[in-house]
């Protein structure tokens, strides 16, 4: 009789374990009251902000689709493509074109832009001058160490009546020696890092500071408001969802895409930055 009960109590045990577990294991993703439906995940890299902010703002409408957005920020750009290209991330957003072509280039990395999303205007700051009109004599400039990003400041100092560039000069990848005319004998100091520029401009380094919109952001600083020239709406150097090749097919990337050229995060993009963010609707 009591091997019996032994073997009674051990029977009912399986059971009750066997039916717990049928109850409570799902598939990767699904949730309670759900259509069964497997969950897809998303996961990319971005800066702060704006990148990381604006995905934040997609994640619920992707998860409607069955698509779980993960987000991993970075602080050091750097470290975000050596990150895709060792499958670590799926896709990133915090380039722009020219970049993304000089780091195919320079690391043979197989890349594609799968959307461009929005532009940050790249900004002129200044401690001591409110204008450009003010500037004198022999003023240093302060920018990037970033290369890619030389063309695009140069671009916009000659916009702007301070320096010409040579005739002929591709603009996106000009450099210091393309500059044909620097009236205000300009001086040009390009040893710095991209995310240390807004320090620079806060401690009043240098006389006028070339600053990236997505790290004045984040310093607090209003692109539109506290810069004393800015970059307009028309610069080619759209941000992008940056993908393996192939990638770009994948259903997750397009619906990512399409979400982000939807009405309603563009309208989020203007409301939050007020011009500092500008969207795009297409590649």
């Amino acid at each position: 009789m009591k091997k019996l009960l032994t073997l009674l109590f051990s029977t009912i045990l399986v059971f009750t374990l066997a039916a717990c577990g049928g109850k409570d294991d799902k598939t990767a993703g699904e949730s309670d009251g759900d259509s069964g439906k497997d969950t897809k995940t998303l996961v990319i890299g971005a800066t702060n902000e704006p990148h990381a902010v604006i995905l934040e703002k997609a994640k619920p409408i992707l998860a409607k689709q069955g698509i779980d957005l993960k987000i991993k920020t970075f602080s050091k750009y750097e470290l975000i493509n050596p990150a895709l290209k060792d499958k670590d991330l799926d896709a990133n957003f915090f380039q722009h074109i020219p970049y993304l072509e000089a780091q195919n280039k320079e690391f043979n990395y197989d890349f594609v832009n799968a959307g461009g999303i929005h532009i940050e205007p790249i900004g002129i700051y200044s401690k001591k001058y409110k204008s450009l009109d003010e500037v004198k004599d022999g003023a240093t400039v302060i920018m990037s160490s970033n290369v890619p990003d030389h063309g695009r400041i140069l671009t916009l100092f000659e916009a702007k009546g301070l320096i010409t560039l040579k005739d002929g000069t591709d603009k996106t990848g000009a450099t210091l020696d393309d500059i044909a005319s620097n009236p205000k004998n300009l001086k040009f100091e390009y040893d710095y890092a991209p995310d240390m520029l807004s320090t620079i401009y806060n401690n009043g380094e240098g006389d006028l500071v070339v600053i990236n919109s997505n790290y004045a952001l984040d310093a607090g600083l209003n692109p539109v408001k506290d810069s004393i020239a800015i970059e307009d709406s028309e610069s080619p150097y759209v941000n992008v969802i940056a993908v393996r090749k192939g990638d770009e097919n994948r259903e997750e990337i397009k619906a990512l895409v399409d979400v982000l050229h939807s009405d309603e995060i563009q309208q989020f993009i203007l409301d939050k930055w007020g011009g500092s963010v500008v969207p795009v609707d297409g590649e």
